[in-house]
């Protein structure tokens, strides 16, 4: 008798582990989980051209503005931004502009695996330096930033705007 009681416990001790492994397998090894977490598949609508008009122009303008010295014949005066609600304004003109450097890598829309690819990573990581400055509340960084925003702009424009 204690050998079918023995027989039955281990029995049961296996069953258990067994569904155990089932469930933890369900719910973090299940084929195709790692899509599911991803989100829906996105679908590229505007072209290079609305981008660049839409968000990647605007956003670098908002870089690009917020921080200058003015002379005039009233004087000189420093602009910059003075208020959180101003730092904030710039720090999203800068993660609109890293947002535009993801669009024009998606589907079909690089002209080249080269060249366009270096300039808007390089765009994007301007923009991160731009980023940085801004929640830093740094005019220095901003100008910083915004020197190597007109660059990339600038190359890119050179070798694929005509």
């Amino acid at each position: 008798m204690r050998t079918v009681h023995w027989l039955f416990l281990v029995s049961v001790a296996l069953f258990i582990s067994g569904i155990g492994f089932i469930i933890a397998s369900a719910r973090g090894g299940q084929p195709g989980a790692a899509a599911d977490e991803q989100g829906p598949p996105v679908i590229p609508v505007a072209t290079v051209k609305q981008i660049m008009a839409g968000i990647t122009m605007p956003a670098a303008y908002v870089v690009f503005d917020s921080v200058a010295t003015i002379v005039s014949a009233a004087g000189t005066e420093e602009k910059q931004p003075r208020t959180d609600e101003e730092w904030a304004a710039v720090g999203a003109g800068a993660a609109a502009l890293i947002e535009s450097a993801n669009l024009l890598l998606m589907g079909d829309r690089p002209v080249d695996q080269g060249d366009w690819v270096k300039m808007t990573q390089a765009m994007a990581e301007a923009g991160k330096t731009a980023l940085k400055a801004a929640e830093a509340k740094s005019p220095e960084g901003i100008l910083a930033a915004g020197e190597t925003i007109n660059m990339t702009c600038d190359n890119c424009h050179e070798k694929y705007q005509r």
